[in-house]
């Protein structure tokens, strides 16, 4: 077997600790990255091969067969954010390179066979049909009513979704680029995700956290929060349909980042219904927040996965509380920085943040890692992290000026 290793890498920041995953000296490891992706390329990189952008198949296949001219046919091809396992998986088709193949990978990526296939297994999730085009989103409001979600089946960060509350609404459907949407009936529930490890038969690490305000919100310029919840009367059946979910999507060990929309039950009890999962670590500062607060890097399980090597995780005996907040830019970027401050006593607020410096341009880069700003908290509980939370956006202040 090759000692070849590629990988497909994006992030600015140290998301994955990829020295940490792959031995660089026993190994050739080359990266595949964009320009803002060459800063957290470990030093022991055989190579690095630039591309405009990762999830662009052309670019990096062409980047992926001179590598391999060089090194050999990688033994593996590794790619941990969500944007980038398409393009991980039709290249591994396409060059006949070993691990997860496009129709494997299906039910992860597409939003009408992943419900499709969670609805099969007993779960709850919302009334769904595939909408090709205006007339079908129409005919689905005839049978459901309003208000109506429609999205792409292949979208990330909540790209292109769009609330519908009557037929003129529609129309708007008509001015969008064409590609493959679902529709669902809109669920005015919470929004709550699960993050841990599915080891083929159980969960393994978990844990379950509360939105403040939704995804949505901060495509239009709300910030977005989130903090992990402490009630024990939750997390029992969120455990239970956590594990229902995750089994009924793989019977195989994989890393998830599961929504799901809590209501209350005519009885009482936690009324669970289906979103989405993804095959990967949860974004935003997801990963920092298990490495600092609870000592456990989920990455280093999603990369097992993907090298073909079984993945274990501790599960600690007590968990403390962690969170984070996305401040959003306050013009659409990119932007430069023009003032930054945070008016508030250090141990009521954050313990890490990522402020951009003044005069640093935010680039325009989908997802949630060039943002206005990102922080993280601990606490020993859910109200305790949520205050700190609520506290620091309120007292946070970002100035930027536009870039045309």
């Amino acid at each position: 077997m090759t000692d070849h290793i590629l990988v497909i890498h994006r992030w600015r920041d140290r998301h994955a600790l990829y020295e940490r995953y792959i031995d660089h000296h026993a190994h050739r490891v080359t990266y595949v990255t964009t320009e803002l992706g060459r800063a957290s390329v470990p030093e022991t990189a055989a190579e690095i091969v630039p591309v405009p952008a990762t999830d662009d198949l052309r670019a990096v296949r062409a980047a992926a067969e001179a590598l391999a001219a060089r090194f050999g046919p990688p033994a593996r091809v590794l790619a941990l954010n969500e944007g980038d396992l398409d393009t991980a998986a039709r290249l591994r088709a396409h060059l006949g390179y070993p691990g997860q193949r496009p129709d494997r990978l299906a039910r992860f990526r597409d939003k009408l066979t992943m419900v499709r296939t969670v609805g099969a297994a007993g779960l709850a999730v919302p009334a769904f049909a595939d909408a090709p085009g205006p007339d079908a989103v129409l005919e689905f409001a005839g049978a459901h009513g309003w208000p109506l979600v429609v999205k792409p089946r292949f979208g990330t960060a909540s790209r292109g979704v769009l609330r519908l509350d009557s037929a003129e609404e529609v129309s708007a459907l008509r001015d969008l680029e064409p590609e493959p949407r679902l529709v669902q009936r809109f669920c005015p529930d919470p929004i709550y995700h699960v993050d841990g490890l599915w080891t083929g038969t159980r969960l393994g690490p978990w844990r379950a956290s509360r939105y403040l305000n939704t995804c949505v919100d901060f495509t239009v310029g709300e910030v977005l929060g989130s903090v992990e919840v402490d009630d024990p009367d939750l997390l029992g059946p969120l455990g239970d349909f956590t594990a229902a979910a995750a089994g009924a999507l793989s019977d195989r060990p994989w890393v998830f980042h599961l929504e799901v929309f809590v209501g209350t039950g005519g009885d009482g009890a936690p009324r669970i219904t289906f979103l989405e999962a993804g095959y990967r670590v949860g974004g935003a500062e997801i990963p920092f927040v298990w490495r600092e607060v609870h000592g456990i890097d989920l990455m280093a399980a999603a990369a097992d996965v993907q090298l073909g090597r079984s993945p274990s995780l501790r599960v600690p005996d007590t968990w403390e509380t962690g969170g984070w907040l996305l401040v959003p830019t306050p013009v659409p970027a990119p932007c430069t920085v023009v003032s930054a401050e945070l008016r508030i006593d250090p141990e009521e607020g954050p313990y890490a943040r990522v402020v951009p410096p003044v005069g640093r341009l935010v680039p325009r880069v989908g997802g949630y890692e060039h943002v206005g700003a990102r922080f993280r908290f601990r606490g020993t509980s859910t109200d305790d992290v949520e205050k700190a939370i609520v506290k620091t956006a309120s007292q946070f202040r970002l100035v930027c000026s536009p870039v045309p």
